[in-house]
């Protein structure tokens, strides 16, 4: 068969497996099992310890480190004042807005993209802060989940990110010069999020009802004091990033021990509350790794297929002019993000997708932010995006109603595409401008 078409059985063969009702990470290792039992003949004991080799290798990645650690400094922001104080503290700034509090989803993802480098980690920390806040309000339960959704995905773009040092490291490129371009690109989405949200609760005034705060909560003083605790962990975690002390998962550790910091100074550690927080970080984080590792699995199965690099072949051969190819290359990757990672996207197209993309003109930094904003993009369709199990987690929300929800949003991620790719300098002028070119 062609790859397209084995792509589809793969894709259908996933489909199938979470129709039955099977839990994410299974479905993901069955599908990755058939695949190689249908596709390429491979015996069971074979697959079994491909997998087994594939699972413990992920599971003892030294990124994956980070996201538990992330989701623990998010559990014990949640679980103490320092989440009350990011709300009580953004919440004047947004509250006039229409829309008010939702952008606080928006802002505060941005802001914690700065300190993660984690989809996964932000949408959840995030999610843990706001989703509960927003309910009781009674604010729009579609705005509310879709914005998470789509904002979360801000980790992987907003240095510092991950998925960017791994491409700077394959592409052979500025690994600083890829942090400085996603910075605008970043803005940009968050502000078409904002937009968007302002102006369907500006139409609808109900999505999001109107609450007051007193003068005394308005004030600069008030208003720097709740900031303080967030904006302090984010100067501690890429401070000691952006400086060379730390790599990202030990600056992870670094802002758990922060925050933990914090909350004994402040007297508001217990023993329910290190208990609770610990099981819930755990319950979360394990949620989230199942979910990589087997995806990891799933991935090397494709490989194993080599369906990326023949698809990526077919496309080489079809001599595309510059704008078509680019629109070809973003459609393969919103395909490819229905069931694979972001790493896994990056490792196995890119050597062949990066030449093509170069020879056709497009500059290897701008490539970089243009592929991370595409996996940014995976993060928000089902059956694999990790933001949606991530929110279905926190929420309880169904994925096919989470899905529905981020639907917008994936689309204003579309448009921040089309905006990239019409004005490139919208990642390079910051890139060219602090190198002095």
């Amino acid at each position: 068969m062609d790859p397209v078409t084995i792509a589809i059985a793969v894709f259908c063969l996933l489909l199938a497996a979470l129709s039955t009702g099977l839990w994410v990470f299974l479905s993901l290792a069955v599908a990755a099992s058939l695949s190689l039992y249908g596709f390429m003949g491979f015996p069971p004991d074979k697959i079994g310890v491909i997998a087994s080799r594939i699972i413990v290798r992920s599971a003892s990645s030294w990124e994956l480190a980070a996201i538990p650690m992330f989701i623990w400094m998010g559990e014990i922001m949640f679980r103490t004042d320092i989440s009350e104080r990011l709300f009580k503290g953004l919440a004047p700034l947004v509250r006039r807005i229409p829309g008010g509090l939702l952008h606080i989803n928006v802002s505060g993802s941005a802001l914690f993209a700065a300190v993660s480098g984690s989809s996964a980690a932000t949408t959840a920390t995030v999610g843990k802060i706001t989703t509960t806040e927003l309910n009781t309000r009674g604010y729009s339960e579609s705005l509310a989940l879709g914005s998470l959704a789509g904002a979360g995905s801000l980790g992987l773009l907003i240095p510092p990110s991950i998925v960017l040092i791994i491409y700077g490291v394959l592409a052979e490129v500025s690994i600083a010069q890829l942090f400085i371009a996603g910075i605008l690109p970043g803005i940009m989405i968050a502000g078409f999020y904002a937009i968007y949200i302002a102006c369907r609760c500006f139409i609808s005034p109900e999505l999001a009802p109107k609450s007051e705060c007193n003068a005394e909560e308005n004030s600069i003083k008030a208003i720097s004091s709740n900031l303080a605790p967030v904006f302090g962990l984010i100067f501690i975690v890429l401070g000691s990033i952006y400086s060379g002390w730390a790599t990202p998962s030990e600056a992870a550790a670094i802002g758990v021990f922060a925050a933990l910091a914090f909350a004994f100074l402040t007297g508001q550690v217990t023993r329910r509350v290190l208990a609770e927080s610990i099981v819930n970080a755990l319950t979360t984080s394990c949620m989230v790794s199942a979910i990589l590792v087997t995806a990891a699995f799933l991935s090397t199965a494709i490989g194993y297929m080599h369906i990326p690099r023949n698809i990526a072949l077919y496309i080489d051969t079809l001599g595309l002019s510059p704008y078509v190819l680019i629109t070809a290359l973003a459609i393969f990757f919103i395909l490819l993000g229905f069931f694979l990672d972001g790493i896994s996207i990056i490792v196995m197209s890119l050597p062949i997708t990066l030449p093509i993309v170069v020879a056709a003109g497009f500059d290897p930094v701008w490539y970089g932010i243009f592929l991370v904003i595409m996996i940014e993009l995976g993060q928000m369709t089902p059956p694999v995006g990790f933001n949606l199990f991530v929110i279905q987690g926190i929420s309880g929300v169904s994925i096919h109603k989470v899905a529905a929800y981020a639907f917008p949003f994936f689309l204003l991620m579309c448009l921040a595409v089309v905006v990239l790719v019409m004005f490139p300098q919208v990642a390079l002028w910051l890139p060219e401008v602090l190198s002095g070119k």
